[in-house]
């Protein structure tokens, strides 16, 4: 794999240390500025309101520019957005700078995994999304703990100024190590948001709205479930997120490799998988040993859709492919976001934790069902169908063998 694949995943660990590092912080972060946990709390809210508003939007409208130009300006923004978080000087402040350093979130990841394609030969381009998508993983494992740890003992500033140094770092190898991958007629804003009105990148959004949105049905309340049916102490529940941030660095990995071989029949299986493992979870979840392997096969199946999806969505797209991947970003953060939702009103609904599996399960399932009928559209849908799928693809595969036998510009 090329060395340029690790600056684009040292980014990803940023991004993703910074995301998630605030759920940690809430504490230090209310009690510093003055304001209730709540509002507090609003800032995860932000966040993902600029993943999901900044992903297409950014991706469009720098769309004109060369992919790596595209990618050290979506890099400098994040890198003054965590900038502008540690200085922050009061709570409006650090929204602001949140939902700015937001918006570069799905728009770098729907451009990264377009570049990281580009770098390798056809048959090794889901395992090169996989790798960027590993540094998301790490900061999962390592990050966001890490990134607690020095907030909580050096004050919230500390972890931002952390991760202002990272992308700094980042950015740099950037700059050094990705080449400037000529993009000969760089579509228009226009024709770039055409690509929605295609239907089976429609459906290619809903498969991960739906086969992802499963998961923070449950996840979201993984802690209370956990600590109230299983038993586990609250001190032994970050241990446990460990042990489910390595299973979502299998999983990414193993995914993107099968996903190389067979893209669909992966989707198929992940998503068959995890549904199992959610739906299990409303027995394993009495048991302190089968909890625990849960958590790290959930971790693997949850994010073993990743790079699948991600190749889906590309070899959908056509000649629009880093507006389309942008939208599969926002997607998985629509899916988040209801999941979590639904998971709320399950229980304000007055059942048990344990129905938050099967209905995580169902949710996924739902997912399943579409990509089913996705892939039936690919080989037995209407002529207009498999056509435009099959132009698609062609469109995808020159795009990619062009620009990886175009010289790099100076």
């Amino acid at each position: 794999m090329p060395i340029a694949l690790l600056a684009l995943a040292l980014s990803a660990f940023g991004i993703g240390t910074t995301e998630f590092v605030i759920m940690g912080l809430l504490p230090n972060v209310a009690d510093d500025l003055e304001v209730p946990i709540t509002s507090a709390g609003l800032l995860v809210t932000g966040y993902a309101l600029g993943v999901v508003v900044g992903a297409p939007v950014l991706t469009a409208v720098l769309g004109r520019l060369p992919r790596k130009k595209t990618i050290l300006v979506l890099s400098g923004i994040f890198l003054a957005g965590n900038l502008l978080c540690a200085l922050a000087p009061s709570y409006g402040v650090l929204m602001v700078a949140r939902f700015i350093t937001a918006c570069t979130h799905g728009a770098f990841f729907g451009i990264a995994s377009v570049v990281a394609a580009d770098l390798v030969t056809k048959d090794k381009q889901a395992s090169a999304i996989a790798v960027v998508f590993t540094g998301s993983t790490v900061a999962n494992v390592l990050g966001v703990p890490l990134g607690t740890f020095l907030g909580q003992h050096f004050g919230w500033r500390s972890t931002f100024w952390a991760v202002t140094a990272i992308a700094l770092v980042a950015t740099l190898g950037i700059a050094v190590l990705v080449p400037n991958i000529r993009q000969d007629n760089p579509p228009s804003f226009r024709a770039e948001m055409r690509v929605l009105k295609r239907r089976q990148v429609l459906l290619a959004l809903l498969i991960t709205v739906f086969g992802y949105g499963g998961v923070f049905t449950l996840f979201t309340y993984i802690t209370p479930l956990l600590t109230d049916v299983t038993g586990f102490a609250e001190s032994t529940v970050s241990w446990l997120l460990v042990l489910f941030g390595t299973g979502l660095f299998i999983g990414n990995l193993v995914a993107g490799k099968a996903a190389d071989r067979r893209l669909m029949p992966t989707v198929y299986v992940v998503l068959l998988a995890l549904s199992a493992v959610l739906f299990a979870f409303s027995a394993t979840s009495h048991d302190k040993t089968a909890a625990a392997v849960s958590v790290l096969l959930l971790g693997a199946t949850a994010f073993g859709t990743v790079p699948p999806l991600q190749m889906r969505i590309l070899a959908k797209a056509g000649d629009a492919p880093a507006v389309a991947s942008a939208f599969n970003i926002s997607a998985f953060n629509v899916a988040n976001a209801g999941g979590s939702f639904i998971g709320g009103r399950v229980i304000d609904a007055g059942y048990s934790m344990t129905a938050l599996g099967p209905v995580a399960a169902v949710i996924s399932l739902i997912g399943l069902a579409i990509a089913a009928y996705s892939g039936r559209l690919d080989t037995h849908g209407k002529p207009s169908d498999r056509d435009i799928a099959a132009r698609s693809e062609t469109a995808a595969e020159h795009a990619v063998e062009g620009a990886a036998h175009s010289p790099a510009e100076a």
